[in-house]
């Protein structure tokens, strides 16, 4: 009887732990949980006027714990077409402006279409903002240890905003980032406002 029991256990065991593993970030990134718009609670607006984008956006505060200080710096020079804010080590949002070029995420999704290093999956596709996660395809020997090498995968976003006609690039460093920070990234870009 005990046995029969403990045999009982261990499978409802082995279930439990099974279906823990077989939990991939994939099951976290439904569309719709990708980005809440309406949940910027850890979120703090910054304006950009003085950098020479007519816009607000909406950058990570304190509480948003992406490890460290969150002071917002952003980096400009004055004449140029490029701007990175960085909050704390690990946020760094890519900013250019691209003038009246309207079609940036479409360009984006045909350039990601013919990699040949990566596999691409898109974790968000919309119109003008795309989540995409690149994994490296490994190509070697037969012969090789399925235990050799180590998977590489990245995540990162791409957007485009238009403020006052000037089409805007907002994108992740090109090394890309955790499926965390990009998901902020994401939000940051969503609220992306022209102001007058």
């Amino acid at each position: 009887m005990v046995i029969k029991q403990l045999f009982v256990f261990f499978c409802f065991l082995a279930l439990f732990l099974s279906s823990c593993d077989s939990y991939t970030e994939s099951n976290d990134l439904e569309t719709n949980n990708i980005i809440n718009e309406e949940d910027y609670y850890e979120f703090k607006g910054v304006s950009l006027k003085e950098y020479a984008i007519p816009a607000t956006i909406m950058l990570p505060d304190e509480t948003a714990n992406i490890g460290a200080s969150t002071v917002v710096e952003v980096l400009h020079k004055e004449g140029d077409f490029l701007w990175d804010i960085l909050v704390g080590p690990n946020f760094s949002l890519h900013i250019e402006d691209f003038g009246d070029r309207i079609n940036m995420v479409e360009n984006k999704r045909q350039e990601l279409e013919v990699e040949t290093l990566f596999r691409v999956e898109y974790l968000l596709d919309e119109k003008d903002l795309i989540i995409y996660k690149k994994t490296l395809i490994v190509k070697g020997s037969t012969k090789a240890s399925p235990k050799v090498g180590v998977e590489h995968k990245s995540f990162h976003v791409y957007g485009q905003k238009i403020s006052r006609g000037i089409t805007y690039e907002l994108r992740s460093q090109d090394s890309g980032s955790s499926l965390e920070i990009i998901k902020l990234m994401a939000k940051s870009i969503k609220s992306f406002k022209t102001v007058e």
